[in-house]
């Protein structure tokens, strides 16, 4: 027997503070015309100290859940999509797990960079259309600006 899959709640989460392009014109030898033309990109949410990984990704659990209709005890598996998890362990899915109280779900984190969501969407329809769960839930969550130095142009 095989089972349909597809998305029944959404959820989001980000960082409070945000970067423009003419906040980094302040400091770097650009522009937000040589960035945007290049990019497309505008503005950055930025983590701050005190947010990480997990609570971004927990927020957004949450309300993809609240979309959804369903509660942390209909969740069979959790997956995060990350490669800036909190720290290597335990997995940033088994912190949002506890968080959530999703005492009944496997979780595990993958790690495939800019294809991570898309790889987790595949999983997870591969869990739901083999019978083997019910409920995924998949969060991708990155907090990839710390890793990044501000005051190199080339980054």
């Amino acid at each position: 027997m095989t089972f349909n899959a597809g998305i029944i709640g959404t959820g989001l989460a980000l960082p409070k503070k945000v970067l423009t392009n003419h906040d980094l014109e302040k400091f770097l030898d650009t522009s937000d015309e040589w960035i945007s033309s290049r990019t497309g990109i505008r503005q950055r949410t930025i983590a701050s100290d005190g947010e990480n990984n997990s609570g971004f990704a927990t927020t957004a659990a949450k309300m993809a859940l609240q979309n959804a209709g369903i509660g942390a005890d209909d969740i069979d598996i959790l997956i995060v999509a990350t490669v800036s998890g909190d720290m290597p362990l335990p997995a940033t899915a088994c912190l949002v797990q506890s968080e959530l109280g999703a005492e009944n779900a496997a979780a595990f984190d993958i790690s495939a960079a800019c294809s991570g969501f898309i790889y987790g969407l595949t999983i997870a329809q591969s869990y739901i259309k083999t019978g083997m769960a019910s409920n995924v839930l998949l969060v991708g969550s990155e907090v990839l600006s710390r890793w990044v130095n501000w005051e190199d142009r080339t980054t």
